[in-house]
């Protein structure tokens, strides 16, 4: 335990400013997991822009790394555009083995 009263109030701060800390990263959690299964398109974009919104506003406290947080932003937008595209038949190519004839 801390003598200084100047160190106790440190901790009482630092508890704190952890709670506010951990309830927006989860909020910000939760939002991007709701944004990921959403398959309306339009909720989905005004939903990024809220989550990427609050994934800049972690990484100017440094609450998050600024990498971190652009490579989020990154994949929930290309899942927003994902929504709504058809997914494309993969064709295969002929996989026959080719008959070599020996030569007599």
């Amino acid at each position: 335990m801390a003598n200084h009263k100047s160190a106790q109030k440190r901790i009482r701060n630092s508890a704190t400013k952890r709670l506010r800390n951990r309830y927006q990263a989860k909020t910000t959690r939760t939002l991007s997991k709701r944004l990921r299964t959403s398959t309306v398109k339009s909720e989905a974009e005004a939903l990024l822009k809220e989550v990427s919104a609050m994934l800049d506003k972690l990484a100017k406290r440094s609450i998050i790394h600024k990498n971190k947080a652009a490579n989020q932003k990154s994949k929930l937008a290309r899942a927003v555009n994902k929504i709504g595209t058809t997914p494309v038949a993969v064709v295969k190519k002929n996989t026959a083995k080719k008959v070599v004839k020996k030569k007599k």
